[in-house]
């Protein structure tokens, strides 16, 4: 009688836990129907839609294709054009018209200078100014000068001159007979005609003022007191500085230097200058 009790109460129990495990959750969402199915789908579909493609990257495309229509329509328009104005010059046989834009030009005084055919300049290291004939016909400038010795110098060739004048060349008189020290740049051999040899003449560089113009020259040194002119400026010099009106003269005031005449000076010498063709 006591084992029935225990099947009887077991049976109960398994009937109570599987009502419990068949009622249904409350917290389960009820299905949903065909419409409602359909309206979610399509909501889920816009928002991954808008995330892919923001409102404003959408805009942008639209405008960057609408402004890009303009251009092709634009370019269109042109060959049109284009193509109707051949058209014309063919069927009236004329020639056609060449329009060339008109190019800015620089004016080249505003990187040269202008020098007249005959300048003054100042040799700061020698501390005097003489007269130069400007000749872009020459290659390389050169000092009128004499006694030119040569001597080495801590392993370099260095030479020893004065300058060579003549009475009627205009410089500071103190330093007419003072010796001058240079390094000799290079030598080159000067031919004065077909059956010349020609003479190894050295090369030095002086510092040398021009008006606004303050360059290292190199000049070739040789006695041209029988010259009227005691320095020669070259092309060498000349090069992508300066210009020649060889219609004016002394356009630069004469350079000051201790001992010198002072620059208003200078008109009284430029006055007796001679025009002749040496080179």
């Amino acid at each position: 009688m006591r084992h029935g009790s225990i099947w009887v109460a077991a049976i109960l129990s398994l009937s109570l836990t599987g009502c419990a495990l068949l009622q249904p959750d409350n917290d389960t969402p009820p299905p949903l129907s065909e419409p409602a199915f359909h309206a979610r789908i399509n909501e889920l579909t816009q928002n991954i839609s808008t995330q892919c493609n923001p409102p404003e990257t959408l805009a942008q495309a639209q405008r960057e294709r609408q402004a890009l229509t303009a251009d092709v329509r634009e370019v269109g328009s042109l060959l049109r054009q284009l193509r109707g104005d051949i058209q014309s010059l063919q069927a009236s046989g004329g020639e056609p018209i060449i329009i060339r834009e008109e190019c800015e030009t620089r004016d080249v005084l505003d990187t040269k200078t202008l020098l007249g055919r005959n300048e003054w300049i100042g040799l700061p290291g020698i501390g005097t100014y003489l007269k130069a004939r400007i000749d872009s016909g020459a290659n390389t400038s050169s000092l009128s000068a004499r006694e030119v010795t040569r001597f080495e110098r801590d392993g370099e060739n260095w030479v020893r001159f004065k300058l060579a004048l003549n009475d009627d060349d205009v410089a500071v008189e103190e330093k007419r007979n003072e010796w001058i020290e240079a390094p000799v740049k290079r030598r080159v051999r000067v031919i004065q005609s077909a059956n010349d040899e020609g003479d190894s003449r050295p090369v030095i560089s002086l510092l040398t003022t021009l008006g606004p113009m303050r360059e290292n020259v190199e000049f070739t040194l040789t006695n041209r007191s029988h010259l009227s002119y005691p320095v020669l400026l070259g092309r060498r010099f000349l090069l992508d500085i300066a210009l020649i009106d060889v219609a004016e003269t002394y356009l630069h005031s004469r350079p000051e230097f201790p001992g010198g005449e002072p620059a208003e000076a200078a008109a009284a010498d430029e006055a007796v200058d001679q025009d002749d063709n040496e080179e």
